[in-house]
């Protein structure tokens, strides 16, 4: 009996131990053996009382040593219980960590936060929610924890549990989740002490969430009136718009809750709020059909005609949800049936698009008009065609709907159907006298459109039914050329079993075999061969499936044209092989497999270039290579006298030039007019080329006819790098050409004053005159260059001439340049028949509801400004090349950068009149005097002069306008020029720009670029995009005409015109052109002339010439 009292005594002053937190006690009793769980007579353990008074660190001790973390007294109540009643939020985390059965309930069902909640411990509560308590789980009463925090007042605890309602999709202030719930009891008790808040935005009962709702926008989507009109006494601002400006009643509205509707109309809410898009409450109703909702909104008088944004009235939007009841309520309140958006869309388009069969026979009851057009033409039975909606499409026949009806562009309700594919809607509409030959505005019929969409099925429905197999398109094109093109094999094999023709030509003598050679669609020209198609017929430029195949490295066809015995070496376009093709688009295995076939590397062309002659101007490595392996002339001429070397000399390409002077290569050769190697090199200013020729023995002064050394030809272009090479070589600095002219006379004719500083202090000879007896010093006087005359005087010896020399015109000498181009470039191949199909519908372009009308490439694509249908217009401006170098850089750096031209056969100069005069006739306003050519001789004032490309302008200044486009014209007034300064102009296509400028619908690039800048500044090919686009703002877009001075520090003394034609009319809505500027390519700012007219015309004095006629600017 003692040792149980002793026993008992020892349990009892061990719980008192772990009462009272007295850790070293407590573990000396659990040493001496004392059981861990001993309890009291409730059940309260070790743990619970140390758990109760907040002893963290004896609670840790006592779950260490092995005490259950769960174990529960009588009652039911485990330590967490506990905690959380008495509040000690530290023992209450430790408990938890020691994975604490969170939602354990004790008898009555009393939860952890339950304990919390009652006792207001709100840092508990919220530790509780935040590890996963459960606030749903209710007493034995039914008591929730939010029930007791209510019951008890604790208004802190209520809005925790509120707003960690885990309910809710989303945590909402504590009003919202009252509102949600319809609990007025929790909403009253939150809003007690809201009178007390001195603005009305500022009241609990406006608080929004963070999309912009009050508690009455979430009352108002769940149909919460009771908690609603409690908000609403409390002062709820009855049209507090959220973001995107959403009210109440638009929520309401689209919910379809008509007693709140009505009770926000009774508390005077506005019937015709507007969001952000446009939308009334009437609108939100119509969409989500709330028949009820639209009669009660229409009693009370919402506006009927309430357009949105995009100009949607609520009958589009109850016919897009074929909400029956709602349209029939807007009609008899007398909506138009009839009525349309911006885009003249009407309820029936709408309808039909959705396939709604009800909608739509209720408005064509109601007489709605089944042929309405919107902008692009559509009608309903269009789109309903275009989205195979079948009922809807025999319903709007039946009411009258025209089966021929065409869009903007021409398109009719067959051309659409076939095009999306749907071969139910094409056979009825055949059967409805649909007819299959009629064409869009481009000359297609359906069975063009099928091909393009590869409908197999529909291309064989519109055969049967007598569909014009053979049906010719714009540029004659039929479906098997696009068939060909997209390699429809399939369709292709059905067009040929109905006797489609196989070689049909277009407008530019391409077959449907040609195509497909370009496209390497080797199946389809598979097919066209066993149908007979013949591999020998040439494009109107002379050439052979077999040259387009090695023109796009159409390696397939091409052996399986060869493999049909296409010669090897048929001539095509000035008696180019396809191996000179090949070797020009560096196409290596198709070169080498016509070589292996026997094509013959000596072939030549008119003008006597060979396949090398194309590899060593385009840097083949190689082709050359294998064309040299295969027995081709390292030395071999052109017509001209160009070797391989000359071109790859001219070229920079070092690789070319060591290889071809180790194959034998004549360093010395010379073409007719004298130009070696080194000349072409000191031209285009190549030193490591130079560097080359000059370890192989290059002659530093070999003289061409006229007797320009490279020295001379260095001075002449401004190129100071080759100048100091060839000087350090030793090259003569007083060298004369057969007028006298020494590399100093040409930099000072030219007006490159650092050249002549280089020449000076390498000994040239200041005082040395031309054959005319004229001074370095003379030339520049006469020509204006002051920086040269400030330079040359102090070394010169003036001497006094008589006033006749002083005032005489001065002629440019011009050292010979090599004007022999070749042109490989078949350029019908770019046409619409054979291009990319860009211009063409596809059906990501058939966009929903839009224009059908894509614009035809030939307005985006500036090449189209270029092409003449005589050569003697691009001829004649590249023989001037010869008397003034026309290009900023030398021909062929401008040919690889610019956009205008591959490359250009040469025309013999007895042609060049003849097609002057051509050119002339063939629409071009331009006299053809040696005054109005392209890059003049300033032996006469250029006034207004035309140029195709580029022009030289000098301190007299001058006026030029462009001879493709007449409305481009640029006036440079005398003495504005810093330096003889060149002007470039040209087009650049698309996909040279690194990123496309942003255009709006039914708008192309007009992409004329211009460059200003010194003769020798080295920046084309380089002036493609600014370095940061010109921010836009809403409702602009960047036309896209970039005027660049370059390089940096080119500037001009006073004010230049430059007159740019733009077209910037839209269906006849006016537009404003601001011009921007910037200084650096990054910051832009709108430029404004600061000078009047009066003062411009003063500055021009005469120079603007005045148009003849309204045509002078087509």
């Amino acid at each position: 009996m003692a040792t149980m009292l002793q026993k008992s005594d020892s349990n009892a002053s061990f719980l008192r131990a772990a009462r009272a937190g007295n850790l070293d006690k407590v573990v000396e009793y659990l040493k001496g053996g004392i059981d861990i769980n001993t309890c009291n007579q409730n059940g309260l353990n070790a743990l619970h009382l140390a758990a109760k008074e907040g002893h963290v660190g004896l609670v840790q001790e006592l779950l260490g040593r092995g005490s259950s973390v769960d174990s529960a007294t009588k009652k039911g109540n485990t330590a967490l219980h506990i905690a959380s009643l008495a509040g000690q939020a530290e023992v209450v985390k430790v408990l938890v960590k020691e994975g604490a059965n969170i939602n354990a309930q004790s008898q009555n069902g009393f939860t952890p936060l339950y304990m919390a909640a009652q006792e207001n411990h709100i840092d508990v509560v919220k530790y509780l929610l935040e590890n996963g308590a459960n606030q749903s789980t209710a007493t034995e009463d039914g008591f929730t924890p939010l029930a007791v925090a209510l019951q008890q007042g604790h208004n802190q605890a209520v809005a925790i549990l509120l707003e960690n309602d885990t309910k809710g999709k989303v945590r909402l202030p504590a009003l919202h989740i009252a509102a949600r719930k319809d609990d007025t009891k929790s909403a009253a008790l939150l809003l007690q002490n809201d009178h007390n808040a001195d603005v009305q935005s500022k009241m609990m009962v406006n608080r929004t969430t963070e999309s912009g709702f009050t508690p009455l926008h979430i009352a108002a989507h769940y149909g919460n009136v009771n908690v609603a009109t409690l908000l609403l006494n409390r002062g709820a601002a009855v049209d507090f718009t959220a973001r995107n400006g959403i009210t109440p009643l638009h929520v309401a509205s689209k919910r379809g809750n008509t007693n709140m509707v009505k009770l926000l109309l009774d508390r005077g809410s506005q019937i015709d709020a507007r969001t952000r898009d446009g939308l009334t409450p009437l609108h939100c109703a119509a969409r989500s059909g709330h028949d009820q909702v639209v009669e009660l909104l229409l009693e009370r008088g919402a506006p009927l005609l309430a357009r949105t944004k995009n100009g949607l009235s609520p009958l589009h939007m109850a016919a897009q949800g074929d909400h029956v009841e709602c349209v029939k309520h807007l009609l008899q309140h007398k909506a138009p049936v009839d009525d349309v958006t911006l885009d003249y869309l009407t309820a029936l388009h709408v309808a039909a698009h959705c396939g709604h069969y009800r909608v739509t026979k209720l408005l064509l009851d109601k007489r709605a008009n089944p042929n309405a057009r919107a902008l692009n033409g559509f009608t309903p039975l269009h789109i309903a065609c275009k989205k195979n909606r079948i009922k809807v499409m025999e319903l709007l026949v039946k009411y009258g709907a025209s089966i021929q009806a065409i869009t903007e562009s021409g398109l009719t309700p067959i051309h659409v159907a076939a095009f999306m594919g749907h071969l139910n809607i094409v056979l009825l509409l055949l059967q409805n006298g649909a007819s299959p030959d009629v064409t869009n505005i481009r000359g297609e019929t359906a069975l063009h459109m099928a091909a393009r969409a590869g409908q197999v099925e529909v291309v064989r429905c519109l055969l049967r039914n007598g569909a014009l197999v053979d049906a010719r398109a714009r540029e004659e094109q039929t479906p098997l050329h696009i068939a060909s093109r997209l390699g429809k094999t399939e369709i292709v094999q059905l067009l040929l079993q109905h006797m489609a023709h196989p070689d049909a030509a277009t407008t530019n003598g391409y077959t449907p075999l040609h195509i497909s050679a370009r496209e390497g669609q080797v199946d389809v020209a598979s097919v066209l061969l066993e149908a007979g198609a013949a591999h020998s017929l040439a494009t109107k430029k002379g050439f052979t499936p077999l040259h387009v195949a090695a023109k796009y490295g159409s390696l397939d066809v091409a052996k399986l044209l060869l493999q049909r015995r296409a010669a090897a070496d048929s001539a095509g376009k000035n008696g180019l092989t396809p191996l000179h093709v090949a070797a020009h688009y560096d196409n290596q295995k198709v070169a080498m497999l016509l070589l292996e076939k026997g094509a013959s590397p000596h072939a030549t062309a008119k003008n006597g270039y060979t396949p090398l002659h194309i590899a060593a101007k385009k840097n083949q490595m190689q082709i050359a290579s294998t064309l040299l392996s295969y027995g081709a002339e390292t030395n071999i001429v052109t017509k001209q006298g160009v070797t391989p070397l000359h071109l790859a000399s001219q070229e920079g390409h070092t690789d070319m030039v060591t290889m071809l002077l180790e194959k034998g290569g004549n360093i010395h050769a010379s073409t007719k007019s004298g130009l070696t190697s080194l000349h072409l090199a000191a031209q285009e200013d190549k030193v490591n080329v130079a560097d080359i020729l000059s370890k192989h023995g290059a002659d530093q002064d070999a003289h061409t006819k006229l007797g320009y050394t490279p020295l001379i030809v260095a001075c002449h272009y401004g190129n100071v790098k080759i100048v100091n090479f060839l000087l350090k070589q030793g090259a003569n600095v007083n060298a004369k050409t057969k007028n006298g002219y020494t590399p100093l006379h040409q930099a000072a004719q030219q007006g490159h004053t650092h050249i002549i500083n280089v020449l000076l202090q390498h000994g040239a000879k200041p005082n040395a005159t031309t054959a005319n007896g004229n001074t370095a010093l003379a030339i520049a006087k006469r020509l204006g260059y002051i920086s040269v005359v400030d330079t040359l005087k102090v070394v010169t010896e003036e001497v006094t001439t008589t006033t006749t020399t002083i005032t005489e015109k001065h002629k440019l000498n011009v050292p010979e340049t090599m004007t022999e181009i070749l042109d490989v470039s078949d350029e019908e191949g770019d046409d619409t028949m054979t291009g990319d199909g860009g211009e063409y519908l596809r059906p990501e372009d058939l966009k929903e509801l839009g224009d059908d009308s894509l614009p035809s490439s030939q307005f985006l694509d500036g090449m189209n400004y270029l092409r003449y249908s005589l050569e003697g217009a691009r001829s004649d401006s590249l023989r001037s090349f010869s008397s003034d170098r026309s290009h900023t850089l030398s021909h062929a750096s401008y040919l690889r950068d610019s956009a205008l031209i591959d490359d250009t056969v040469v025309i013999p100069s007895h042609q060049v009149s003849t097609l002057a005069k051509e050119a002339e006739k063939n629409s071009y306003r331009l006299s053809w005097g040696t005054e109005n050519l392209d890059n003049v001789a300033l032996s006469s004032s250029p006034i207004h002069s035309g140029f195709l490309v580029s022009f030289m302008v000098d301190a007299r200044g001058g006026a030029m306008r462009g001879c493709r486009h007449n409305g481009l014209r640029i006036i440079i007034p005398p003495r504005k020029c810093t330096a003889p300064t060149r002007v470039t102009c040209r087009l650049v296509k698309r996909h040279r720009l690194a990123t496309m400028p942003p255009t709006v619908e039914g708008e192309g690039l007009a992409s004329r670029l211009i460059e200003v800048g010194p003769s020798g500044a080295q920046f084309l090919g380089k002036l493609h995009l600014p370095t940061a686009p010109p921010p836009l703002n809403e409702g602009e877009s960047l036309v896209s005409r970039i005027l660049q001075l370059g390089p940096p520090g080119t500037k001009f003394l006073g004010p230049v015109i430059v007159e740019i034609p733009h077209f910037a009319a839209l269906r006849g809505k006016e537009r404003e052109l601001v011009v921007l500027r910037s200084e650096n390519g990054d910051n832009w700012k709108e430029h404004f002339c600061e000078y009047t007219e009066d003062e411009l015309n003063e500055i021009l004095n005469g120079m603007d010439e005045v148009l003849d006629s309204p045509e002078d600017l087509e």
